[in-house]
């Protein structure tokens, strides 16, 4: 349980860490902590991202863009160490104000464009080539709902129920049963919403299921935090075969590997400049190799 006999001051001030996981890179202020300007490779596309769930919805949608095709989807992908402080550098705060990753930068026309926010990126990548935002305003309308549900539940996910079971320096009983109680619902919702589609908005694949995926996904197969049993997740049926069948796509198993810096060092592509990069580096040579 939390300390019963702590009264929050008047004022809050930042006198001291606030301790967990990520102490050192959390701070109540914007802006650079050092100068360093941000790499430009060769391609249009500039991606500054690491390959978290809220970075690897960008390159699935990259790495499907190009499956379908879309040759001027291709991109250079940077990878960026938050744990190091890098989204605090001169570069990362211009192109993206807020120091989160993933950050864009869309060099193809007269002007660069600037484009940070997950989901503000798959709605500039879907508008710019026409492919996983339907037109007809009802369905659009359906997506975006969705990705727009992902964007707010998420961070009850990852900076609720996460940082309060996995990270935080105390484990404290109020802040946990809260998020899991948030948590299990928003599952429910998804859960429900499966039962009846293939897709979360429908009967075609789009960006809302790209953002859903990375997060409950993940947390439908127990990958994040550790929390599958905890929170029961076999119970969602209809999430894990949504998650099962989003997992075998090409465009799926390339963009889970790009800017990826742990686990399995074979499934990792740290940076990523060229589509050649992933001619040795495939999920399915990695799966046959595996047996």
């Amino acid at each position: 349980m939390a300390d019963a006999t702590y009264t929050p001051p008047k004022v809050w001030t930042w006198n001291k860490e606030s301790g967990g996981r990520f102490a050192n890179i959390n701070r109540p202020i914007a802006g650079p902590t050092h100068d360093k300007d941000l790499p430009v490779g060769k391609h249009p596309l500039q991606l500054y991202s690491l390959g978290t769930p809220n970075g690897v919805k960008v390159t699935i949608m990259l790495e499907e863009l190009l499956q379908l095709g879309h040759t001027g989807a291709e991109y250079d992908a940077w990878l960026v160490n938050i744990g190091a402080g890098e989204q605090f550098s001169s570069g990362f705060v211009d192109a993206n104000p807020n120091s989160k990753i993933p950050a864009m930068v869309d060099h193809s026309g007269p002007k660069p464009i600037r484009i940070f926010e997950s989901g503000a990126i798959l709605v500039h990548l879907a508008e710019k080539f026409g492919a996983f935002l339907p037109t007809d305003p009802a369905q659009r309308a359906e997506v975006m709902s969705w990705l727009f549900w992902q964007v707010g539940s998420a961070p009850f996910l990852g900076g609720g129920f996460g940082h309060f079971y996995a990270y935080a320096p105390l484990k404290i009983e109020y802040a946990i049963d809260r998020y899991a109680m948030e948590v299990k619902r928003q599952m429910d919702v998804l859960d429900r919403q499966l039962a009846n589609n293939r897709y979360v908005a429908g009967d075609e694949y789009t960006i809302a299921d790209m953002a859903i995926w990375p997060w409950y996904g993940g947390m439908s197969k127990g990958l994040l935090y550790e929390g599958g049993e905890f929170l029961q997740v076999h119970e969602y049926k209809n999430v894990i075969r949504w998650t099962d069948e989003l997992a075998e796509r090409p465009g799926v198993k390339r963009g889970r590997m790009v800017n990826r810096a742990q686990g399995d060092p074979a499934s990792q592509l740290r940076e990523r400049h060229d589509a050649s990069d992933f001619d040795l580096r495939t999920q399915d040579k990695l799966d046959a190799a595996k047996g």
